[in-house]
């Protein structure tokens, strides 16, 4: 059977970026891959980001419904019906970061997928640097996801390495696995996750701890179910063909999380285009803003938040075409 990975984790956390860690090192194991970007928004440039692992051995999907649950849900499972076929060992699931964990359990126990897939493994990715005052629904996510992990890894360690000059505090760990036990109690869950927290960089991840990763399951936790507003409440604003310098996308990234009536602006993501086939890649929260040079992009920028306020971050992208 084809195991079958769920790689979680709240806007922004880190998925990505570890998901090309982790698949290099299955890669090495002799395993045949495809990452499934299970996405509910319009563009996905996730994808693009991992378009380097490309392989003989490795292949990428995307999957995109615009927001229609009930098409993403049909689409997700024909999707992995051809996917069946195809002779991989592994499968590895990168969801949105607003995701129903049930959905990925529920569809795996239909037929026939549930002759040809078994589950792996659920790794949950969270930032170290977890704020203390996010909304019910944003503690409702993160619980919802740390129910059902096997691992939970926590990233952008080496930011508190830099802050601190020190290594990793234990006050962030017990900050991340209170905050975490807290929000799960919150919802009725009964389960603890101090014992299956783990730490990047990713770099320093030895051959040991993605082992451990590997063969870490999954725990299928009863929790009260919330409804999640998909409408009003998280949303992904996307704006195309704008022809900015650098130095002026960068600056309207730092004034839209400086600027609290565009709501709660989680994370800005995408690609411009700067000159003649030379991109930058853009991936910033309000605490980071990582910025690399590219050969290739997508024209596309992406604000992503909870009850954004869509006039006015869009005041700020005058010339983008709106999707």
């Amino acid at each position: 059977m084809i195991k079958i990975d769920l790689i979680t984790g709240f806007l922004g956390s880190g998925k990505t970026t570890f998901i090309k860690e982790y698949v290099r090192y299955l890669l090495g194991k002799g395993e045949k891959i495809c990452i499934l970007e299970n996405d509910y928004g319009a563009i996905n440039v996730d994808m693009m980001l991992l378009g380097d692992l490309r392989s003989e051995n490795c292949d990428v999907e995307m999957l995109v419904c615009g927001g229609d649950a009930d098409c993403h849900k049909r689409r997700y499972k024909t999707k992995l019906i051809s996917m069946g076929m195809l002779g991989y060992t592994r499968v590895i699931i990168e969801p949105s970061g607003i995701y129903d964990v049930d959905e990925f359990f529920d569809t795996l126990y239909e037929e026939p997928l549930d002759r040809w897939y078994e589950i792996g493994n659920v790794i949950t990715i969270v930032d170290s640097g977890l704020e203390d005052d996010l909304s019910k629904e944003s503690d409702y996510i993160l619980a919802s996801q740390a129910a059902c992990a096997g691992t939970i890894l926590l990233s952008r360690v080496d930011l508190l390495r830099k802050k601190d000059n020190s290594d990793v505090s234990e006050d962030y760990r017990s900050k991340v696995v209170n905050h975490l036990n807290k929000a799960l109690s919150d919802i009725h869950c009964n389960r603890k996750i101090d014992d299956i927290v783990m730490e990047g960089p990713w770099e320093e991840l030895k051959e040991a701890d993605f082992e451990k990763i590997r063969n870490s399951g999954y725990v299928h936790a009863s929790y009260e179910k919330l409804p999640i507003d998909r409408e009003d409440g998280y949303k992904s604003l996307f704006y195309m063909k704008m022809h900015l310098t650098k130095a002026d996308i960068l600056d309207r990234v730092r004034r839209i999380f400086a600027d609290k009536t565009t709501g709660n602006v989680i994370r800005i993501k995408g690609f411009m285009e700067i000159s003649e086939n030379k991109w930058i890649e853009i991936n910033a929260t309000e605490k980071e803003l990582n910025v690399t040079e590219s050969d290739k992009g997508q024209d596309v920028i992406i604000v992503i938040g909870e009850k954004m306020n869509k006039e006015v971050i869009s005041s700020y992208f005058p010339e983008g075409v709106s999707v």
